[in-house]
Order: C-alpha cells, then sequence, then structure tokens
C-alpha cells in the first residue's frame, strides 16, 4: 500500500520531494495501489460487484443510511442468492469501518445507461408538509422508464408507494427539495424532442404525486422546429428562500448553465411555448463546444480574502460547473472543472478552471475515462465554501480548497487500488471504429463515478468500474481547513 504523505508546516517542500518520490516508487512496483495525499480508506463495501452512480447519505433516527443507485446490469444478490438487475444498494454505514448491507431493489433490464436505477434522493417526512412525519421517504428513477418513491423508513425493508411518469424515454440527475416537496426530475416526456427535460412535481405527499409543469430549453419543447438543444443533466435548487433553480445541460460537448427564478418557473404559465419556458430565464451561459454541465454546484456570500481592502466586490457569489469526460483513452477535450462568478447573475463569467495533471501518471494510457464527472452536492457547513471533492474517473477523488474559488488549490486525492471486481469499461457500440482506441481501451482501471459527503464530514466514492463503495476521510494538516464544530454526531 502507498504510504500517505502528509505535508507539515517547516518541512512541506522536503515532504513533498518525499512523497513524489515514494508515489513514483510504489507506481513503479504495482501501479495498480492504493494511491493518497491527506485522505484515508475508513471504511468499504463492494456493493455487490455492481457498477454505481450516485450516493445519497441520510441520517434516520440514531443511524445513518448510504443509498447508492446503479448503472445497469445484472449481478448476483448474496442475502437472497437471486441473480438481480442493478438497481439501488442500501447500507447502513452507521459504523464507518463496517458498512453493514442491508438490501438491494432490482432496477429496469438492460446494460449501462439504459437499465438500473441511477439517481436516488431521500427526504424525511418530518421535513415534508403532507407526509407522514415518523417516515423517510426515497425518489429513484427507474432506468429511463419513470421514476419511484419508496417508503425506506426501515431501509432493510423498502416498500413501493407509487410510479411516476411512465413511459418515458430517459430519466437522470433528479433533485427534492425536502422543506417543499416540489422534485425537478430529469425525464423524456415522449411528445419532447429530446430525452432530458425537466418535469416538475409536487412531492409534498410522496404517495399522492401532483404535476406542475414540463420545462426545457427552447427547441426542445413539442413542435419546435431547427436542431435540438443539448439535453439536461441535472438541476440544483436553493428553494423558496434562494428562489434560484440551477439546470446544468450537457455532457462533454456543448454545455449550458441556466439561472432560472423559481417563482416564475412554479407559478409562472406552464404551456411550453418559447415565451413561457424563457419567463423564467435569469442568465443563460454556454459553455465552449467541448465542455458540458454535469453538475452546477452554487456557493454564496464567499468572503475574499485577496479583497479584503477593496470597497466594492469582496463577497462573491459562484457557481462550480463540473463536466463529464465521456471516451477512454482521452479522445475528447479534457474534462474540468470551471469556477463561475454569478455575483451579478445576469453576467455570468469564469473565473478559475482546475484539472489533474495528466502527464506525470499518463492518466490517459491507465485505462477507463479521465477527466471529472461529478462534485459533492451535499452544503453541510463542515466543508461548504471551504472544501470540495470531485469524482476524476482513473484519478479517483480529489479534495480542493475552494476558499478562493478565483485561486482553487488541490489539497488531498485518493485513487482506491484495484480488486478483483474491477472491469474494462466497455467501449461504447459503433464507436470502436470511429475514434483511434488502443490497447489501452481494454485495461482495468479504477473509474470513480460519483462522490458525496454526511454531515459527520464523511467522504463516499463508488465507482464504474464495480470496484465498489470507499468511505473516506481527510488527514493531516488540511483537515483544519473544515469547520468540526459543525459536524453532526
Amino acid at each position: 500500500m502507498f504510504k500517505q504523505f502528509i505535508p507539515r508546516s517547516g518541512a512541506v517542500l522536503a515532504l513533498g520531494l518525499w512523497g513524489c518520490i515514494s508515489m513514483q516508487a510504489a507506481l513503479a512496483t504495482n501501479p495498480d495501489a492504493e494511491q493518497a495525499m491527506n485522505m484515508k480508506l475508513v471504511g468499504y463495501s463492494d456493493l455487490q460487484a455492481r457498477t454505481a452512480y450516485q450516493p445519497t447519505i441520510q441520517k434516520q433516527g440514531n443511524r445513518w443510511i448510504a443509498y447508492i443507485g446503479h448503472h445497469g446490469d445484472k449481478k448476483l444478490n448474496p442475502l437472497n442468492g437471486k441473480i438481480e438487475d442493478n438497481g439501488t444498494s442500501i447500507i447502513d454505514v452507521t459504523d464507518p469501518k463496517k458498512p453493514q448491507y442491508l438490501t438491494h431493489i432490482p432496477g429496469e433490464e438492460g446494460k449501462a445507461e439504459q437499465g438500473g436505477a441511477q439517481m436516488v434522493r431521500i427526504c424525511s417526512g418530518a421535513n415534508l408538509s403532507k407526509a407522514d412525519k415518523s417516515k423517510f421517504y426515497m425518489l429513484r428513477v427507474f432506468g429511463n422508464q419513470a421514476h419511484e418513491v419508496w417508503d425506506v423508513t426501515d431501509p432493510a425493508k423498502p416498500n413501493l408507494l407509487t410510479t411516476i411518469g411512465k413511459g418515458l424515454k430517459g430519466t437522470h440527475k433528479n433533485f427534492w427539495e425536502c422543506d417543499t416537496g416540489i422534485a425537478y426530475l430529469v425525464s423524456g416526456n415522449p411528445l419532447w424532442r429530446t430525452n432530458r427535460m425537466t418535469q416538475i412535481y409536487d412531492l409534498s405527499d410522496p404517495s399522492k404525486p401532483v404535476f406542475i409543469r414540463d420545462f426545457g430549453l427552447i427547441g426542445q419543447q413539442p413542435g419546435a422546429g431547427g436542431p435540438v438543444p443539448i439535453s439536461l443533466h441535472g438541476p440544483i435548487s436553493t428553494g423558496p428562500k434562494g428562489n434560484r433553480v440551477y439546470f446544468g445541460y450537457g455532457t462533454n460537448t456543448e454545455g449550458v448553465l441556466q439561472i432560472v427564478d423559481r417563482d416564475k418557473l412554479l407559478n409562472g404559465p406552464k404551456e411550453p411555448t418559447p415565451e413561457n419556458l424563457l419567463l423564467p430565464q435569469v442568465a443563460r451561459l454556454d459553455l465552449p463546444p467541448m465542455h458540458g454541465a454535469h453538475t452546477v454546484f452554487p456557493m454564496f456570500g464567499v468572503d475574499i480574502p485577496e479583497f479584503a481592502n477593496n470597497y466594492l466586490g469582496r463577497v462573491r457569489d459562484f457557481i462550480v460547473v463540473t463536466d463529464e469526460a465521456i471516451q477512454k483513452e482521452c479522445l475528447e477535450g479534457r474534462q474540468m472543472v470551471w469556477f463561475v462568478d454569478i455575483t451579478t447573475e445576469t453576467k455570468p463569467f469564469g473565473v478559475a478552471s482546475w484539472t489533474v495533471p495528466e502527464t506525470k501518471e499518463k492518466f490517459c494510457a491507465k485505462g477507463g475515462r479521465f477527466g471529472t464527472h461529478s462534485s459533492n452536492e451535499n452544503m453541510t457547513p463542515v466543508y461548504y465554501k471551504k472544501i470540495m471533492f470531485f469524482a476524476h474517473f482513473n484519478a479517483g477523488v480529489r479534495a480542493l480548497d475552494v476558499r478562493n474559488p478565483m485561486s482553487p488549490k488541490e489539497i488531498a486525492f485518493f485513487i482506491p487500488a484495484l480488486n478483483k471486481n474491477t472491469v474494462a469499461l466497455l467501449t461504447p457500440p459503433g464507436q470502436e471504429s470511429s475514434l483511434p482506441f488502443t490497447e489501452a481501451s481494454k485495461k482495468r482501471a479504477i473509474q470513480t463515478n460519483n462522490v458525496e459527503v454526511d454531515e459527520r464530514g464523511y467522504i463516499y466514492i463508488v465507482d464504474r468500474a464495480n470496484s465498489g463503495m470507499h468511505i473516506l476521510e481527510l488527514t493531516g494538516s488540511v483537515r483544519k481547513i473544515a469547520d468540526w464544530s459543525q459536524a453532526q454526531k
């Protein structure tokens, strides 16, 4: 195992050189070994060797429960001895050193994006205005067909309550406001011209969904002509207090950040005419052609120390945009993290970008994808406006000091070791001859797909290539950046 490199005051340069030498030596001996800097492994679950997408962690009474969405495939469930279509794993992580697998809920039949149950969100009935206050509820996608609401009050014995929007042609990264019940469901209404747009529902009573409206970019609506704008990836809402919803469109190309007035979106005219679709829009930022917007994470009220003596502009608002790498062997533009200043929200502009340096470890030839995919979405005060975590496929998870978003700095990372379940990602059908793939495309590689944090400060990463879930924590001096006084017990 790679020995951890933890810089300390007075010896940063010496230890930095030692860490680089040690890392190079470890990689030369075993290029598939764990690598880490200022981050360590706390616990692990193999997730039944299922390819994983979104982790969501919820405190339920005195327990902490992790809900993991999966891409499509079929695997053995050792709990019942059955082969099941990948769906949702539910794991007790109260003791993060010893995760306890509770149950698996099968999803839709199909491989990768065509099956499974990738997305999962959880709300407590205590927060939902019309729900049973004693219960917990799970919102998940069912492959590309539909959305489902489950009662997960007993996480080992989930119970399906209702199915929403049957017969869809796509789903993905939903958002659910637990204080209001409003859910922004990434869907594919068959009448629309795209497989991912937004269907908005009131789920304040999770057993009785109330449809509010369909929404998307002009040109995606029924009856429109001309080119179809890039499909939605996912929204994040600030609820009624912030009165904004941030939509990210695109994956690795033609990305769009759209800032929307929530009140106008929910209460304005619903017919999807060009005028009605444009009415709630506050601003739109089109990214360069080679970049998408997988995750759009708001950071408001950031106090910039560098501007302490300036009369104006010290406190600023930002959106952190994370692209998604799609192609193996870097056969696309580099997918990165972008920091967008929205202090004047009608005029958003980019102020910084960040990526993992590729050449030192030759990530493009390591196998699998290299580049960003997602950031954490939990706004726990432990980390918010201080540290963000980014899933970076074969470069693992990376932690950035974001106290000055105009100059983000990497402070920690963790790349898990390959294990017996790790597989080589398949090349999408039809692409083998269209791109210059080499033998590197057939290599097994860690594919850290998504990352989330909980209110205790633990970091959860899940793997697209079946390597499981790793529970991590920061180590060394970088822990001091976080606000541990805000951590829940």
